[in-house]
C-alpha cells in the first residue's frame, strides 16, 4: 500500500508541474515556429531577453521573424543587433531550417502582439482586438479595452445584451488564437511615456 501511494503521489506531482508549465501557444504556433522557439529559447534568456513571438514564411515565405525585448518592455537597436548575432550563431550550428532563409530580430512595436499573460496586465486600459480559435456564444472576435489577466483568462470590456453599458468578461487564454494592440492616440501617447521613462526604443 505505501508503494501504491508513493506513485499516486508522484503522479500528482507530475500532473501538477505539466498544468504550471507557462502557455506559449500565441508566442510560437505548432510547426516550424515550434521547434525554432524551443531550440532557442533558453539562450535568448540567459542573454537578458524575453521572445515575444516566432514566426516563419513571411514576406518571400522564407523569413523568420523573432520579435522579442528585454523583460521590462524595452528594445534598442543594439540590443536588436546582438540577439542578431547571437541566433544566427546558434541556428547555423543547429541548422533547423532546411536551405536558404532570412532572419529578422525585431520589437514588437506599438500596436503588438499580446502574447503572454502579463502583455494583457501591462497594457490593461488599453483598447485590443482578439480572434478565438473556437467560438463562444457563437463569437470568435472581440474588440475593447482591456482589464488584465486573472484565473486564466483573458478581461475585456464587451457589450452584452440587456446592460446599458460594456461589461468586463473573461475569455479563456488557451483560447486565444490572436490579440494585438489597437492603435490610437492614446496608446501612441502612452507608448511614448513608458519609453520617455525607460530609454529609446525601437519600433517594429
Amino acid at each position: 500500500m505505501a508503494g501504491l501511494k508513493a506513485d499516486e503521489g508522484m503522479t500528482v506531482a507530475a500532473a501538477a508541474s505539466k498544468a504550471e508549465a507557462p502557455d506559449t501557444h500565441l508566442i510560437a504556433a505548432a510547426g516550424q515556429p515550434r521547434r525554432i522557439f524551443e531550440l532557442v529559447n533558453a539562450s535568448v534568456e540567459a542573454a537578458g531577453f524575453e521572445i515575444v513571438r516566432v514566426r516563419f514564411g513571411l514576406h518571400d515565405g522564407r523569413t523568420l521573424q523573432i520579435m522579442a525585448e528585454r523583460p521590462d518592455g524595452t528594445i534598442t537597436v543594439a540590443d536588436c543587433e546582438e540577439l542578431s548575432r547571437l541566433l544566427s550563431a546558434l541556428l547555423d550550428v543547429e541548422d533547423p531550417i532546411p536551405g536558404e532563409y532570412n532572419l529578422e530580430i525585431s520589437s514588437p512595436g506599438i500596436d503588438r502582439a499580446l502574447t503572454r499573460p502579463k502583455d494583457f496586465a501591462r497594457w490593461a486600459g488599453f483598447e485590443a482586438k482578439l480572434e478565438l480559435s473556437e467560438p463562444i456564444d457563437g463569437r470568435k472576435r472581440f474588440r475593447g479595452i482591456l482589464h488584465g489577466f486573472e484565473d486564466g483568462e483573458v478581461l475585456i470590456e464587451h457589450e452584452i445584451e440587456g446592460f446599458a453599458e460594456p461589461q468586463v468578461i473573461g475569455l479563456p487564454f488557451r483560447l486565444v488564437g490572436e490579440a494585438k494592440l489597437v492603435m490610437n492616440d492614446d496608446l501612441i501617447n502612452e507608448s511614448l511615456k513608458r519609453q520617455d521613462r525607460k530609454g529609446p526604443t525601437d519600433g517594429e
